[in-house]
């Protein structure tokens, strides 16, 4: 037996993709796995086998963690030899369309146990087995292939391809290759930088050094995004060994430093974490029912966010990784991520740790809107991200009664209402007309609505968005109760939140019968219907009536709701963007257009409970997101959908606060359920 068997793998709950998938092109091509190692690096590719984005690869090493993500090991190419025959197992497609070698007809299934991808080769000569994961808190990733059935001992031959660039760019050949040296059953790339020397070993086996560029690798996702959709790789030698019957190759790959002798137990122990993982959501679930397998499923996937981050005086933290396969930790998106993916679940000290990270570099209170890849100083350029903070600050406290971090940060989110009361960066501050939140800038985008095309701004939203004061209202009814509970002075916030209060009620259209999305901008008010007036009929706003909550969400439901997420804009009004599809122009102009975007289930879902108290027709509205699980990134929620149907997916393949917003949205649900019924 092996020891991930007597770890209870197969126990974790994921998903099976059999033939019907994994022999189509169509299905096997578009079905994604990730794998990630706790400090930004991963590993990720399609279920086919073939890289098809140029952010594929079995190790993308974080080298400056959480950033610094460079690719390292492309894919292997794997042949089992019978006797005299020889059978590919790895996949690539080439510039003209070839597909060589096509190892994917020989898959019988895919599937998972927990985030770990299992595949099963399967002929009339033999039955191979292969797993990837990674260790956690490391740039290594572990290969391993199990011959289950043979009629006599097989022949195994694994052929690196490498490369070493940021995950963001593409590599072409040239005269120069990195120099490749074997020693017994190690492979060592030199790229002439120790740091960057990619490390392989395959324990038993006999390695062999080569280098030579593969020219003209297909990726067809980067040229469905209108880039840049071929590039080359280095070959690297090969590994060669013989598996008897129940014999297993033990594959390692690590950057800079040579992976540790591969231990026995080494996937065993990434199994028990994951059941840790399961165990803490289990503990702080609802009472009742249990989750729903596809929520145990997210679960897990929502670990695969939290990443570290050291603090400025070099101490450890945590952050979020906003989104796989190109997006590092974002301020927006780790707070909005918080509550679903850490609060949620049960890990209420890495909801901490992530709360000090960000308190750690606020700046004239305003949360960094992102942490560039390059590892450089963090950007300060959003309206919204500081509101989200004290969201998050107020869930924690909220839900452990911890007074004593909330004592901690107190002075920082004082600092944050103090900043906007005076003023801060892009000319964020409260009005004092109405006291509500004012901002932007020409050329500048603040909210969460931010794409940005060259110096297009598609939707500016300068003036008074509603969702930032909704989130200023919500902020300044958790300060007023925060001083309390520290027996500080709560009457400065509770004057700010009479005033805005009052100013709030500006918001309602009684002409269209909904809430305009900006106040005060260059032309006047922002009249289209946006989902961002549903944060207006969140409980936590508390400035409307039941009947004018209940309408929101009725105009929301009927002119927004996808079985994806809430459209960005009403398809009846001006600009409304039906596909996201082509160049990068393209689908910026369509990001906030019409675009689905499916974080926004949570609040819906929060503010359909507040007007109607239907926990059961709120379970509805949640049950098809758990389709999205199977559509592109397997176990996972995309980004992005198209607007119109059938809501194709788009964007990262797992995104944070799809998957956090979604586990948060059921927790609602569950405890609206359980909860007695109104009179």
């Amino acid at each position: 037996m092996f020891a991930y068997k007597q770890m209870k793998s197969a126990d974790l709950p994921g998903d099976r993709l059999g033939r019907d998938i994994c022999t189509l092109p169509a299905g096997a091509e578009a079905a994604e796995w990730l794998v990630t190692n706790g400090i930004g690096g991963y590993a990720a590719g399609t279920v086919a086998g073939l890289p098809t984005r140029g952010y594929h690869g079995l190790l993308v090493a974080a080298l400056d963690p959480p950033v610094g993500r460079t690719l390292m090991l492309v894919t292997l190419l794997e042949t089992v030899t019978v006797g005299d025959r020889a059978f590919d197992l790895g996949s690539l497609r080439w510039a003209d369309g070839t597909m060589a070698p096509d190892g994917a007809r020989h898959l019988q299934d895919v599937r998972f146990e927990g985030t770990l991808p299992v595949w099963t080769y399967v002929t009339p000569q033999f039955t191979l087995e292969k797993r990837v994961f990674m260790d956690h808190g490391a740039n290594v990733t572990r290969i391993r292939y199990s011959c289950l059935r043979a009629e006599a001992p097989v022949s195994l031959t694994l052929r690196p391809i490498a490369d070493c660039r940021d995950y963001h760019s593409r590599s072409f050949a040239s005269d120069w290759l990195p120099e490749v040296t074997a020693q017994g059953d190690r492979l060592t790339v030199g790229w002439g930088d120790a740091a960057r020397a990619m490390h392989l070993h395959a324990p038993g086996a006999r390695a062999t050094a080569s280098a030579a560029w593969y020219r003209g690798v297909d990726l067809a996702q980067e040229r469905a995004r209108g880039l840049t959709d071929q590039e080359d790789h280095v070959q690297t030698g090969a590994f060669e060994v013989t598996l008897a019957p129940g014999e297993t190759l033990r594959f390692a790959a690590g950057a800079s430093l040579p992976p540790a002798e591969n231990p026995p137990d080494g996937l065993a122990a990434e199994v028990a974490r994951q059941h840790a993982v399961l165990d803490a959501w289990e503990k702080a679930r609802p009472a009742g029912p249990a989750a729903p397998a596809w929520i145990d499923r997210l679960v897990l996937t929502a670990d695969q966010f939290v990443a570290r981050r050291a603090l400025r005086d070099g101490s450890g933290g945590h952050t979020v990784i906003a989104g796989y396969h190109w997006f590092a930790d974002w301020g927006r998106d780790t707070m909005i991520s918080l509550p679903g993916l850490t609060i949620a679940t049960g890990r209420a000290d890495i909801a901490a740790s992530i709360l000090r990270s960000f308190a750690d570099v606020v700046d004239a209170g305003m949360i960094p809107n992102r942490f560039p890849d390059g590892g450089t100083d963090p950007e300060y350029n959003t309206v919204d991200a500081s509101f989200w903070f004290i969201e998050a600050v107020a869930a924690h406290v909220d839900a452990t009664g911890d007074t004593a971090l909330l004592g901690e940060l107190f002075e920082v989110l004082e600092s944050i209402v103090k900043h906007m009361e005076k003023g801060t960066r892009y000319g964020i501050r409260v009005d004092p007309a109405d006291g509500l939140i004012t901002a932007g800038e020409p050329g500048v985008q603040l909210t969460w609505m931010d794409a940005k095309i060259g110096n297009w701004v598609v939707t500016p939203r300068i003036g008074k968005p509603i969702e930032v004061n909704a989130l200023w209202l919500s902020g300044l009814r958790f300060m007023a109760r925060a001083a309390g509970l520290l027996g500080r002075d709560s009457a400065p916030y509770n004057a700010l939140l009479t005033k805005a209060r009052v100013g709030f009620e500006r918001f309602w259209n009684a002409e269209r019968g909904f809430c305009y999305d900006v106040l005060d901008g260059p032309d006047g008010h922002e009249d289209a219907l946006r989902p961002n007036q549903i944060f207006a009929a969140r409980p936590a706003t508390g400035v409307f009536d039941d009947a004018r909550c209940r309408e929101i969400v009725r105009r929301c439901e009927a002119a927004l709701l996808t079985p994806a997420g809430l459209r960005s804009l009403g398809p009846d009004e001006p600009g409304y963007r039906p596909r996201y599809a082509g160049d990068q122009t393209a689908r910026d102009g369509a990001y906030h257009q019409g675009t689905v975007w499916a974080w926004l289930i949570g609040p819906f879902i929060e503010a359909h409970l507040n007007a109607f108290a239907d926990p059961g027709r709120a379970a509805e509205i949640l049950a098809p997101m758990a389709d999205q699980l199977r559509i592109e990134g397997i176990g996972t929620i995309n980004e992005i959908f198209e607007a119109d149907a059938p809501h194709a997916p788009r964007g990262c393949v797992s995104q944070a606060w799809s998957v956090a917003e979604c586990i948060r949205a059921w927790t609602l649900i569950a405890r609206a359920s359980a909860a007695p019924s109104k009179p």
